[in-house]
């Protein structure tokens, strides 16, 4: 049976009707995950969640492994992911506490973070010109819309490193761009999902203006965490409505690595094809 992964914070494990079944510490070729992963079931579907930062938030963004977050959940037999994560707004339109379902990414990381498990001796190249499967986000507009949150469809999330917030004159280089809302988190999850061939969709909480917005000159931290807490039962609603229709959603990216892989198998070394089996193995074979 395949399951649904949830990733975000520690304050959405805890919904209304869904029961909790176990909790599994994971090991993975990759190194640790950020936590424990809390297996429930919501009907006869079973739920995967994880905290991206850790349950006491102790994991900055650079510093989250997530390569093993994401292979953990390949490992659980999860084949869709939601994240949910807090963002800035770059747009007067997209206000603090709305939700934004983002289908497009653009990286401005610094690559100190590991965005794939094929290196070392094995070439992949995903496709990737559509990181979002549109079949999921589309099941998370209509849960959102059927939880009466205010809800925006589309755009572009522009992933910086962090752990600090954008300077001025970068926040309105990214608006002069074109760009929706910012975080720090979400493209390499994207990135990790496709070549693990698991479907992915991101609920974006909005938190705050960035630092553009006249009224938000000086991002503090006092003033996203209550906006995000104020988002909390918002997202709790919508995850709920969303595992439901999710469910029903084929796999958008079963067969992502299907033409990908460049290294022939004679050549990709044995200790890799350990490494890597859960994800090649039904290409390469054993």
């Amino acid at each position: 049976m395949k399951r649904i992964g949830i990733i975000g914070g520690s304050g959405l494990y805890d919904l209304e009707g869904i029961k909790k079944i176990d909790e599994v510490n994971i090991t993975t070729p990759f190194g640790m995950p950020s936590d424990f992963y809390t297996i429930s079931q919501l009907n006869d579907i079973e739920v995967v969640f994880l905290p991206r930062h850790g349950r006491s938030h102790n994991i900055n963004p650079t510093q989250i492994n997530y390569r093993a977050n994401i292979y953990g959940m390949k490992l659980l037999g999860v084949d869709k992911i939601l994240s949910i994560s807090a963002c800035g707004s770059l747009k007067e339109e997209i206000k603090p506490l709305d939700f934004v379902i983002p289908t497009q990414f653009v990286d401005r990381t610094n690559q100190a973070r590991k965005y794939t498990f094929f290196e070392d001796g094995i070439v992949a190249h995903v496709s990737f010109a559509y990181p979002i499967c549109t079949a999921l986000a589309k099941k998370l507009h209509e849960s959102a819309q059927q939880c009466k949150v205010n809800v925006h469809y589309g755009g572009t999330y522009i992933n910086m490193e962090g752990p600090q917030f954008s300077t001025l004159a970068e926040s309105n280089l990214y608006r002069s761009w074109g760009m929706d809302v910012i975080g720090m988190t979400n493209i390499a999850e994207a990135r990790l999902a496709r070549e693990a061939e698991i479907a992915y969709v991101t609920l974006a909480a909005v938190t705050d203006y960035d630092c553009w917005h006249p009224s938000h000159e000086s991002v503090t931290v006092e003033e996203i965490i209550s906006n995000l807490t104020k988002n909390v039962a918002n997202s709790k609603a919508v995850i709920r409505e969303f595992i439901i229709k999710a469910a029903e959603v084929p796999n958008s990216a079963e067969d992502a690595l299907k033409f990908a892989i460049l290294t022939s198998k004679e050549h990709i070394p044995f200790s890799l094809k350990e490494k890597l089996s859960l994800l090649i193995n039904k290409y390469i074979g054993q």
